[in-house]
C-alpha cells in the first residue's frame, strides 16, 4: 500500500496543502498531481461521482503520489467503505456533531486494534488478497487519515469529545456552513466565527490532533501561526473561470465581442 504524503508530514508537523476538483476528469487530476500538491479532494456530498470515474480519478492521483480524500456522504457504513477499497487514502465526513458520532467514524474506518472496519481485503486497497491480510490491516492504519468537519454550531458545545475521539486524524473547520448555522452567512470575519475557530484550535492543541480549513495565501500565514496545518486551497472551477474570464477581457480589450451569460 502506498504510504501517505499527507500523514508523513503532518507526523513531522509540516503543513499540508490540499485543493478541490468538481470536473471529475482524470487529465485535471494528473496536472494537479504533476504540480506537486499534496491531496486532491474530491466531494461525494454535494456532487454524485460514480464508482468507476473515482476509481480512475484515485488511481490517477496514485501514479502522482497524491493523496485522495473523499468527502462522503452522511448514511450507511458503505459510504465509508468503499472509498478506502476503492484506494483512497482519506475520508471527510460532513458536519459532525458529537463525540459519539466522531467516535462511531473511527471505529468504522479504522481496522483492529484501532476500530471494526468491515474486512474485504479482495479490493484495490487489499491489493486483491495479493498482500498477507495482516499486512494489509497494519497498512491501511498507518496510512488512512481521517478528517471530520465541523460546520455547525451544536458541535462547537462537544468540541473537545469531538477532538478527543480515537480514530479522527484532522478537524477541519467549514466556515461557510458554520457561518450559516450561526447566522451569519459569509461572513467569516465575524466573531463568532473567528471564536470557533480559536475553539477548534485549543482543543486540537490540546489533544495532540491536527485541524485545518480553507485558506488563501493571504490569510494562511495567521492560520497557520495558530497550529492549523491542513490546509485546503482553490479549485479547478475556480481557476478555469478566472482564466477564461481574464482571457475574455483581454480580447474585449481588442474590440472582439461576446454574449456572456455571467
Amino acid at each position: 500500500m502506498r504510504p501517505s504524503r499527507v500523514r508523513r508530514k503532518l507526523a513531522a508537523n509540516q503543513p499540508v496543502l490540499c485543493t478541490k476538483m468538481n470536473t471529475l476528469d482524470p487529465v485535471i487530476a494528473d496536472m494537479i498531481g504533476l504540480i506537486g500538491f499534496d491531496c486532491l479532494w474530491l466531494c461525494n456530498e454535494h456532487t454524485g461521482i460514480d464508482w468507476d470515474r473515482l476509481g480512475h480519478l484515485i488511481r490517477t492521483a496514485q501514479v502522482n503520489d497524491l493523496d485522495t480524500m473523499i468527502r462522503t456522504d452522511k448514511g450507511a457504513y458503505p459510504d465509508f467503505i468503499r472509498p478506502l477499497e476503492a484506494g483512497a487514502t482519506s475520508l471527510m465526513v460532513p458536519h459532525c456533531m458529537s463525540g459519539a458520532e466522531a467516535r462511531a467514524i473511527g471505529q468504522a474506518t479504522r481496522f483492529q486494534p484501532l476500530g471494526r472496519r468491515a474486512l474485504d481485503s479482495g479490493n484495490v486497497d487489499g491489493h486483491y488478497c495479493l498482500i498477507p491480510l495482516a499486512e494489509y490491516l497494519q497498512k491501511a492504519n498507518e496510512n488512512t487519515f481521517i478528517v471530520v468537519q465541523i460546520e455547525d454550531p451544536e458541535a462547537l458545545d462537544q468540541i473537545d469529545e469531538i477532538v478527543a475521539a480515537p480514530g479522527v486524524d484532522v478537524v477541519f473547520v467549514g466556515p461557510a456552513d458554520l457561518s450559516h448555522g450561526l447566522g451569519v452567512p459569509g461572513q467569516f470575519q465575524d466573531r463568532r466565527v473567528q471564536k470557533a475557530i480559536e475553539d477548534v484550535a485549543d482543543a486540537c492543541r490540546k489533544h495532540g490532533k491536527h485541524w485545518g480549513l480553507p485558506v488563501s495565501p493571504e490569510t494562511a500565514p495567521k492560520l497557520m501561526e495558530m497550529g492549523a496545518r491542513f490546509l485546503a486551497s482553490g479549485a479547478d472551477v475556480l481557476g478555469l473561470g478566472a482564466y477564461l474570464r481574464d482571457l475574455r477581457g483581454r480580447f474585449e480589450k481588442l474590440g472582439v465581442e461576446f454574449e456572456p451569460k455571467l
